[in-house]
């Protein structure tokens, strides 16, 4: 067995490939807590700018082990607390590091792997590919930050609907419910997965870790608290590095060029 999750890295972008094909890259512990590791370690890497996740084989990423689970000693409800609370911390971090990071779902993903690709900031789908929450056609609720990101993304009546039905989602389903940002053809997900990271990498990732957290924030606070928050972000933004060259930049009529400075 090799590695449960591989990275390569390409001009400042790191690939991430969810390495259990013979699975369908379905989640056990040790790919747990591979993911939890690997995301941590590259959230404090300078020399990356952005992430993408991808699936090895015919999947990106077909949810928990359910055969994993049911061996498990202590039963499915002991081996499901420890893999959530493995699973979540890779969840967490995708959600407040600075950097972009691409979901390119290559094929099925479903229950984790829908939730994974739903934390990320920006998705690309194959067309063959599908999506599906599927934890409650097996009695289950849905963990990986799932029931945040779903309603944030498609309305709290249209995240209830896929909750309860949990119907298979099309590619372009999901592309009309904006669940997905592109539908590319299958041979071309993870390169335009890759292209759109390497773009997103040359953006000042200073100005866009605080654009995303904000906009995660603003779900959660008063119209004056976010306000004050937007305050401190604009006058923090323009005091750094990023932020004097981009005013430079648009004064002298030309792109701007932020430097390493803007990964920390």
């Amino acid at each position: 067995m090799g590695e449960p999750v591989k990275v390569e890295r390409v001009d400042g972008v790191a690939k991430l490939i969810l390495n259990r094909p013979e699975a369908f890259n379905a989640l056990n512990l040790e790919m747990a807590e591979a993911l939890a590791g690997i995301t941590l370690s590259l959230a404090k890497d300078d020399a990356v700018s952005a992430l993408v996740f991808t699936g090895a084989g015919k999947a990106f990423f077909a949810g928990g082990d359910l055969k994993w689970m049911a061996g498990f000693p202590k039963g499915p409800a002991a081996a499901l607390h420890e893999l959530a609370g493995r699973f979540h911390v890779a969840i967490q971090e995708i959600r407040r590091m600075k950097k972009p990071v691409i979901a390119a779902i290559n094929g099925v993903a479903a229950g984790a792997g829908f939730s994974l690709a739903l934390a990320c900031d920006f998705r690309v789908m194959a067309r063959s590919a599908t999506m599906k929450q599927a934890y409650t056609s097996a009695g289950l609720s849905i963990d990986g930050g799932g029931t945040f990101t779903l309603p944030r993304l498609v309305g709290l009546a249209r995240a209830l609907e896929i909750a309860a039905f949990d119907k298979t989602i099309s590619a372009e389903k999901a592309l009309e419910w904006g669940l997905v940002t592109k539908v590319v053809e299958d041979q071309q997900v993870v390169e335009e997965a890759m292209t759109m990271a390497g773009e997103l990498a040359k953006i000042s990732l200073h100005s866009f870790g605080w654009c995303k957290q904000l906009l995660t924030d603003s779900f959660d606070s008063s119209l004056e608290t976010h306000l004050e928050r937007e305050r401190r972000g604009i006058s923090n933004c323009a005091g750094h590095p990023d932020g004097r060259e981009g005013i430079k930049a648009f004064l002298e009529k030309r792109k701007p060029n932020f430097g390493k400075t803007s990964k920390s």
